[in-house]
């Protein structure tokens, strides 16, 4: 695995993203919320949310490599019934797939999650056919709590979305 950081985000580092999240490998398995193609303005909005909102209920972390933010990472809290989990997402560039790098930042910003928020749940809910988020996810210790049938549009497809979950045994709110 190539060194890489986590960090919280930094304005310039939207020049960095609009590269690297410019992809449509990547856009395929995200939410229609990440563009393709994905702008500079995309880019400089979601970093700026990100700093803005760093105290609001979420964890957001650049994902630096070779100097430069190549991906995104983050824990989004939950509302109402669901205030005892959070969500978890993550994009990574092309260029660094393969190399161990998500599965390590996943593991540390769940770490970082429990320990500063009174949750006991993280989940993700990667697209099925999204084999490489599933892999990390496994090797994280998330398990699979089931598929959604049909549950995405994406592209002019409607397709599976998996549940995984990870769970803080070590935490009980209540």
């Amino acid at each position: 695995m190539i060194d890489y950081e986590l960090r919280p985000w930094q304005y310039e580092d939207a020049e960095d993203i609009a590269h690297h999240a410019n992809n449509k490998k990547i856009a395929a398995n995200l939410r229609d919320a990440f563009p393709y193609p994905y702008t500079r303005k995309d880019a400089t909005d979601y970093v700026e949310s990100c700093i803005q909102n760093k105290d609001s209920g979420q964890l957001c972390r650049a994902i630096c490599a070779d100097g430069h933010a190549v991906g995104s990472i983050g824990i989004f809290l939950g509302s109402d019934v669901y205030r005892y989990s959070a969500e978890l997402g993550y994009w990574l560039a092309e260029d660094y797939w393969g190399q161990g790098i998500m599965s390590s930042a996943v593991s540390r910003i769940c770490r970082e999650a429990f320990e500063t928020f009174s949750i006991v749940r993280i989940y993700a809910e990667p697209f099925a056919r999204n084999t490489g988020s599933r892999k990390v996810l496994e090797h994280c210790g998330f398990q699979l709590e089931g598929i959604k049938k049909d549950s995405i549009y994406k592209n002019g497809e409607l397709t599976d979305s998996c549940v995984y979950a990870l769970l803080n045994k070590k935490t009980s709110p209540v």
